[in-house]
């Protein structure tokens, strides 16, 4: 099968295209940059150059594709303090793609998020999916919800919600800003009582599941790359703080913000997830180490500093 995907050289796409080429899968990738594409012919992986506002070249590769991954979204204006756009300018891609797959019967797979789908109470995968169209802005869950109703069109559309922590040895994402703050601070800390859990996944494991939604997911599938259930942010916390020899304390929710910038809103969200629907309409079977065993293996905690010297990282 001949796959164009998009954040083919980011972090979850790096695995992904090595997990489709070694299925036997011809991958042409999105690049924006001569380092992403030389990242992508190092990994066997044909390259398309443009952005996810060349709405053209993404509706022209899309149509020239046996089927679709789409990773990429504008993390860097998202956390920024732009989301509404990022969002905005994900819309505009996803109508792009789906463009170039209407009537082909050909697979479109999303990436999505966990976070927040059911607040307070283990999500499911048929929560979320009734979402009424919305009256101003969209949300990340209503390109999901655009994305899944490509089925009506003639797409085999799939969605597969990512959990806030796709992790593993190189990760600069969530668990590696927890660990920046905690160096910074002196203390690896956590939200009220620190009961909040969020849903985790090795990185291996999501490239393995994206390949499984764009070889079988049907029509219309929303599907869950968490391998664990929910892990409490305390726990986090307090493996932080021994690796780093700091206290663990709580934060309160009132003056998180302050302490955890941009990451207090997140922190404070309890969202844990089942996968048991997904595992048993792909048999997706998780293999990799668990967050607090990455954790464990102490990758997050090399110096940064460079008196640590070259190649170190968080």
């Amino acid at each position: 099968m001949r796959v164009f995907v998009t954040g083919a050289s980011g972090w979850i796409g790096s695995a992904v295209v090595p997990e489709l080429v070694g299925a036997g899968h011809e991958v042409v990738g999105l690049a924006r940059s001569d380092a992403s594409a030389a990242a992508l012919t190092a990994a066997g992986a044909g390259v398309c150059r443009g952005t996810l506002d060349d709405l053209d070249i993404l509706r022209g590769a899309a149509g020239a594709a046996d089927g679709v991954i789409h990773l990429a979204f504008k993390h860097d204006i998202a956390f920024s303090g732009d989301f509404q756009g990022a969002t905005d300018a994900d819309r505009l891609a996803i109508e792009a793609l789906g463009e170039g797959l209407i009537g082909t019967d050909r697979p479109f797979v999303l990436a999505s998020g966990l976070l927040g789908v059911a607040p307070g109470r283990v999500a499911t995968e048929e929560d979320g999916i009734d979402v009424p169209p919305p009256v101003g802005a969209a949300t990340r869950l209503d390109n999901a919800r655009m994305t899944l109703d490509l089925a009506d069109r003639g797409v085999r559309s799939s969605v597969v919600r990512l959990p806030p922590t796709v992790h593993g040895e190189g990760d600069n994402g969530f668990v590696a800003a927890l660990v920046g703050i905690a160096r910074s601070s002196g203390v690896a800390a956590y939200v009220g009582d620190g009961s909040f859990r969020w849903p985790a996944v090795h990185r291996s494991d999501a490239a393995h599941l994206f390949r499984l939604a764009l070889e079988n997911a049907p029509a219309g599938s929303v599907l869950h790359a968490n391998a664990e259930e929910g892990v409490p942010m305390r726990t986090v916390a307090e493996v932080i703080g021994r690796h780093l020899r700091l206290p663990v304390e709580s934060i309160s929710p009132d003056v998180a913000a302050g302490h955890f910038t941009w990451l207090a809103g997140i922190l404070g969200t309890d969202s844990p997830a089942s996968n048991a629907r997904t595992r048993a309409l792909l048999g997706w079977e998780p293999t990799g180490p668990g967050l607090v065993d990455d954790l464990e293996k102490g990758a997050y905690f090399l110096d940064p500093s460079p008196a640590s010297g070259p190649g170190s990282t968080h």
